[in-house]
């Protein structure tokens, strides 16, 4: 079932009405408590994991100049649910093909580093500041969407991007080896974003392989990164069959924009 796309369609419609989500997370941040976030009540009655959306909270960056966005507003500046719409639900559980095919090895170190923040799910490590995470499921594909935002030094984030921006060259094809199913061709390609944040850099990589009944899998999983000042928007989309490279654009174009109001309104307060 091709449904991705119809996902992407209607989070589109949802940006051509950006002024007024953004202006209910606006209110949110500023103390209204009945206009939360959908991640941050999902959180409330315990349909998502804590790993999956609790934010964690670091030290301040010493190089930042003003203010970093709280906690709060962090969360307000997340993808939900109900921006994507159906079939996106609150995630139930971290899906079986991650500890099955990205759990995986090879030689070739950078192929390798790869490969394990792929599972990880950790391009930068502790961030400078706070941290606020949502994951979600499509109930018809069992695809699941990871997004985050976090406080973490630019020039450390600008040097990941250039990493990302290599790794095509460098790992284009390779050979993988997963702990549970075997050998696996690993294709990694660029994805293209929007021209939108200060610094950007997407991946598609696809896993194919065989189960042990010789039946053919193959995982896509999208990768993208935009910094937006001192902030930095990660987003990973991936599963077996469809997985539309559409959703993550515009995803990723609407949380920019709503990250970017969040952050006029954190200075605005100052």
């Amino acid at each position: 079932m091709t449904h991705a796309p119809a996902a992407a369609r209607a989070l589109l419609a949802s940006v051509l009405s950006l002024s007024a989500l953004l202006a209910t997370a606006a209110c949110s941040v500023l103390g209204d408590d009945t206009a939360g976030p959908a991640s941050a009540r999902s959180t409330a009655s315990g349909s998502v994991p804590p790993s999956a959306t609790a934010p964690t909270t670091g030290q301040s960056s010493p190089a930042t100049s003003e203010p970093g966005l709280s906690e709060e507003q962090l969360r307000a500046a997340l993808i939900t649910e109900t921006d994507l719409g159906q079939p996106w639900v609150p995630t139930r559980g971290v899906a079986t093909w991650r500890d099955g095919l990205l759990k995986s090895s090879t030689k070739d170190a950078d192929c390798r580093r790869l490969l394990d923040v792929l599972y990880t799910e950790d391009l930068f490590g502790t961030p400078a500041g706070p941290r606020a995470v949502v994951a979600l499921d499509d109930a018809y594909s069992g695809a699941q969407l990871r997004y985050q935002v976090a406080a973490y030094r630019p020039a450390d984030v600008d040097r990941t991007l250039k990493w990302l921006g290599g790794l095509p060259k460098k790992c284009g094809e390779f050979t993988a080896t997963a702990r549970k199913d075997g050998v696996q061709k690993v294709e990694v390609d660029a994805l293209r974003l929007p021209e939108t944040g200060d610094a950007r850099q997407a991946l598609r990589v696809t896993m194919t392989g065989e189960t042990p009944d010789r039946q053919l899998t193959r995982l896509t999983l999208d990768v993208a990164v935009v910094r937006v000042g001192e902030d930095t928007v990660t987003l990973t989309n991936g599963g077996f069959g469809d997985v539309s490279s559409e959703l993550a654009q515009v995803v990723v174009e609407f949380g920019v924009n709503r990250l970017t109001e969040i952050q006029k309104q954190g200075r605005v307060r100052v």
